[in-house]
């Protein structure tokens, strides 16, 4: 009976006995049936996703109006995952061709999880905003995890994110001497895209394999996929380390990005109530915020434009702040307006505050009437992220034609790399294109303020060290 048929036939009986289901999510809020709007696959149809390695289905064993399971089935090509990791490792052994993979949800089923699901994982959804944002009662099940720690480190990684964990060592016929697999199921009450990120970051993390090749952008997708919960998970060692095939650099990029990016939720009272302490307990993000504030009520400034806006961090803190009556959010990414629309609840929002701020599509290196204007002008570590090439098309937009009144830039200081365990050519994150010691941003930002008609003064943002100065350097420039 081919896979389909059987997928269908299962689903009649209301059972799952087939090998090949790795995965099942059950939720019971009511309807149940938005799982399915959730996930964007549809429960009347049996759908499948091509891998490199096999064939990813979807299919719902149950949907209705109480209760709706999603099912992951993953049909492993076991020659040609054999074929690919001999092209990349030169290993043709026949243990490549006789293994677990087919059986147990190991890196692979990660990797079809992340393409099949890729729209829910963004938690983002036009249709339903206020569903893709509300956490919901949901139960998963994995028949057979490999896991190189047993069931005490399933619970030591999923218990801090929420998770009430059920996980008991299961035998896999014909490849379990040692009862590596566990049988795993988790219940809490979570965002549908929290969870798949947990279980797409800590799938991998559990078997301590990934069946393909990693490289320095596997940092990139940790940090990304990791977000919040990475940062302040108490074995996030142990997560960047397993999931980076303990290759060191890697790891010591993973965290700089973790400071840099500052995803980490922290509660107030994690911070030091002793106020020369203060400083320190607070994520970098939090303190470069705080210095780019200062500099725009200095500035006298009424109307923001934050370019480079991301996931809207600076605009959750100007909106705060009565004094900005005019804030706009600017970003090339539409993806990343989402997450700010979503960060900032604009859905929720009352009339008079959404009335001060707009969100908007564009481009720091294209001329745009929209950016014109504005008091001041934010690029909170942007710069970095465009090639050398590229800057003066930014300076001619940004200072030549919006010409705000006050422009604020900060960006990475690359001396400082050093005490984040960097080597001499390392960046803190994978999309930038460079990381200026503090001689060269202080020659660019004197040139830029003399070609364009502006006085400048450059700070040190964060905590001073004697030899490498602070983490990020920040120039204001005010127009004369």
């Amino acid at each position: 009976m081919g896979l389909v048929s059987e997928t269908r036939s299962l689903r009649v009986r209301g059972g799952w006995h087939d090998r090949r289901v790795l995965l099942t999510i059950t939720t019971t809020a009511r309807p149940a049936t938005d799982l399915g709007r959730l996930l964007r696959k549809h429960p009347d149809r049996v759908q499948s996703f091509e891998q490199t390695f096999g064939t990813a289905w979807v299919c719902y064993p149950e949907a209705g109006e109480e209760r709706c399971t999603a099912a992951l089935l993953l049909e492993v090509d076991a020659a040609r995952l054999a074929r690919s990791h001999a092209r990349a490792s030169g290993d043709a052994t026949l243990k490549q061709y006789v293994n677990d993979r087919p059986y147990a949800a190991s890196s692979l089923l990660a990797v079809a999880l992340g393409k099949v699901f890729s729209t829910a994982r963004t938690g983002v959804s036009e249709e339903r905003p206020e569903l893709a944002a509300a956490a919901m009662p949901l139960e998963i099940a994995l028949p057979a995890v490999p896991c190189t720690g047993g069931p005490r480190l399933v619970r030591d990684l999923f218990e801090p994110l929420g998770w009430e964990v059920q996980a008991e060592a299961v035998p896999l016929p014909g490849f379990d001497a040692d009862s590596r697999h566990v049988s795993v199921r988790l219940r809490g009450e979570v965002r549908l895209s929290d969870a798949l990120s947990h279980l797409y970051v800590l799938l991998p993390v559990l078997d301590d394999a990934k069946h393909y090749w990693v490289d320095i952008g596997e940092v990139d997708k940790l940090v990304r996929s990791g977000g919040e919960w990475l940062a302040a998970h108490p074995l996030r060692g142990l997560i960047a380390g397993r999931y980076l095939a303990h290759r060191k650099s890697y790891e010591r990029a993973a965290f700089a990005r973790l400071e840099e990016v500052a995803e980490a939720v922290e509660s107030d009272a994690d911070i030091a109530e002793d106020a020369d302490t203060a400083e320190q307990s607070l994520p970098l993000h939090r303190i470069r915020i705080g210095a780019v504030m200062d500099a725009l009520a200095a500035s006298g400034a009424a109307s923001v434009l934050d370019l480079g806006c991301g996931s809207g961090k600076l605009l959750a803190a100007l909106l705060d702040d009565p004094r900005y009556t005019r804030i706009t959010g600017a970003d090339v990414s539409s993806r990343a307006l989402g997450m700010a629309e979503r960060a900032l609840r604009l859905d929720r929002m009352g009339e008079r505050q959404r009335q001060r701020l707009q969100l908007i599509q564009g481009s720091v290196v294209y001329r745009d009437k929209r950016f014109a204007g504005f008091d001041a002008a934010v690029l909170m570590e942007v710069i970095e992220h465009l090639d050398p090439g590229r800057l003066p098309a930014m300076e001619r937009v940004v200072f030549g034609d919006a010409r705000p009144r006050t422009v604020i830039v900060t960006t990475p200081n690359a001396e400082f790399n050093a005490r984040y365990g960097l080597g001499a050519h390392e960046m803190r994150h994978a999309d930038h294109r460079f990381e200026w010691e503090r001689d060269r941003f202080a020659a660019w930002a004197e040139g830029v303020a003399a070609r364009y008609g502006y006085r400048v003064r450059i700070e040190g943002v964060g905590t001073v060290d004697p030899e490498a100065g602070s983490p990020t350097q920040m120039g204001v420039f005010d127009r004369d």
